[in-house]
């Protein structure tokens, strides 16, 4: 397929929206997966996250299509929704042209959604709004649209209303990435750079990277390097996912495939790492990588004494997977030993509990979540502490300074009040409130990631009915108030 008709694209939707569903019908109307090796929501490969609904590690797919007579390549390249995962969006954002903008025609956009979108027309994709689930009695698509129209400024006039789940409107969805999605840029003749926007580590072969070639192309057997580790590594096989791995000796500009080169764990292969030929090396990087940071910590300990090394074993095993899980062991009076850890946020923390016990049968006792202070002692050395109780005494300290995020919450004009005071009583900063729409509000504030930690999520939606939504980021370190 010349480069001309290849279209990379993601789905940007909120958690139940119907992105996984509509997938699925996009593999199943090209050919992609057969019917009857479909099983729901085919891209999700963790059983945690078909339970969940939500999409936590990337997938790719590659679909064939024809339109008016002209084969097309089509390169699905799954997102995660959630906040946590952020980064790893924004990496797959920036190896995708085009996106597709799913949203509830009952439910309409979501703070998370949001974010996702402004992230996106950052990247300068264009953007394809789909109106989704019509066949719900509570459809209101046209209201919808406008709503978009309004909080986001995308025009929705043609808007594309269709069914996921019944199979309504996925000729038109393919019509519109064709037609509306740009191609990549024919950069063949410049030394070859490919962005990494995913990795797993698989038992027998080692890492396998997923990547989007961005510039020249690659070979099997080529001797690469990656920019950011500099490390080197000779690829022993590439290939493309469609959606299941099939091998090919090329790969150039604008294509998605996988490699596998020996590599022994997936730090080494870091999401937004540029890949590029040990001999002809690109003179610079591509933008935007940057390493993972963990933000929030507990212990976990084993119930049972002597499952402490069961425990170290399982998390090895999960950092495999998971270059953002870090653990150091810790030994507490009360509980023995066990581990503390470090991970991205509150539902990255959740998994990895989740996975212990039930894919490791691990009995866990696991201590409140807490942040990481900065302490700038008198002497003046700055301390890092992840544990309260480890804080240098008062007299040693100068100040003490705590990671606050920036929080938007969206919600129905009734529930202002209610989540105002939440977010008094949780140390916040109000910066601002706009109406987007004349029921919806937005609020601004400044938070404490400390008062976040707990139970402010469960708060929010008991104080808002479920209506409200939010979405945020981490700021940075500010001296505690």
């Amino acid at each position: 397929v010349p480069i001309t008709n290849i279209r990379n694209f993601c789905i940007i939707a909120h958690i139940d929206h119907g992105k996984s569903t509509l997938a699925d019908k996009l593999l199943e109307m090209t050919g992609t997966v057969q019917k009857r090796d479909m099983k729901q929501q085919f891209l999700d490969n963790m059983d945690l996250e078909r339970e969940r609904g939500i999409t936590i590690k990337l997938q790719a797919a590659r679909m064939r299509y024809i339109m008016n007579n002209e084969p097309y390549c089509l390169n699905l390249i799954d997102t995660p929704g959630h906040v946590d995962f952020s980064y790893e969006v924004s990496r797959s954002l920036a190896a995708c042209e085009g996106a597709l903008l799913v949203v509830d025609a009952s439910q309409g956009v979501e703070a998370q959604t949001l974010a996702n979108v402004y992230l996106a027309l950052e990247s300068n994709l264009e953007i394809i709004p789909v109106l989704n689930k019509i066949d719900l009695p509570g459809a209101e698509p046209d209201r919808i649209a406008q709503e978009i129209e309004e909080i986001i400024g995308l025009d929705c006039s043609n808007a594309i209303r269709c069914s996921a789940k019944e199979g309504i409107g996925i000729i038109e969805i393919l019509d519109a990435i064709v037609t509306k999605v740009p191609p990549p840029k024919d950069t063949l003749k410049n030394p070859l750079r490919a962005l990494i926007f995913d990795s797993y580590y698989d038992a027998y072969r080692g890492v396998i990277v997923y990547f989007r070639v961005i510039d020249g192309s690659i070979r099997k057997g080529d001797k690469i390097c990656f920019m950011a580790n500099k490390k080197e590594y000779v690829a022993d096989e590439i290939g493309v996912l469609s959606p299941n791995q099939m091998e090919a000796d090329e790969l150039h500009a604008g294509e998605v495939g996988y490699l596998s080169a020996s590599i022994r764990s997936v730090a080494d292969a870091r999401v937004g790492d540029t890949i590029t030929h040990f001999a002809k090396r690109a003179e610079s990087a591509l933008p935007g990588y940057s390493e993972a940071t963990p933000m929030v910590f507990c212990g976990l300990f084993p119930l049972e004494a002597d499952q402490f090394e069961e425990l170290r074993e399982a998390l090895g095993r999960l950092q495999l997977n998971d270059a953002a899980l870090k653990f150091e062991p810790e030994s507490s009076s009360a509980m023995g030993f066990g581990f503390r850890c470090g991970f991205l946020g509150l539902l990255h923390m959740e998994i990895v509990q989740e996975r212990l016990e039930r894919e490791y049968n691990l009995n866990l006792i696991i201590t409140a979540p807490s942040v990481v202070y900065r302490v700038n002692c008198s002497n003046n050395e700055t301390v890092e502490c992840s544990n309260p109780s480890l804080l240098p005494e008062p007299g040693k300290r100068r100040s003490i300074e705590e990671p606050y995020v920036k929080i938007e919450l969206l919600t129905p004009k009734d529930y202002i009040g209610p989540i105002m005071e939440l977010g008094q009583e949780r140390r916040g900063e109000f910066k601002e409130m706009n109406y987007i729409t004349e029921n919806r509000a937005k609020l601004t504030y400044m938070l404490p990631l400390a008062e976040m930690v707990g139970d402010f999520f469960d708060q929010l939606k008991s104080r808002s009915k479920g209506y409200a939504s939010m979405e945020y980021s981490v700021v940075g370190y500010v001296q505690g108030k």
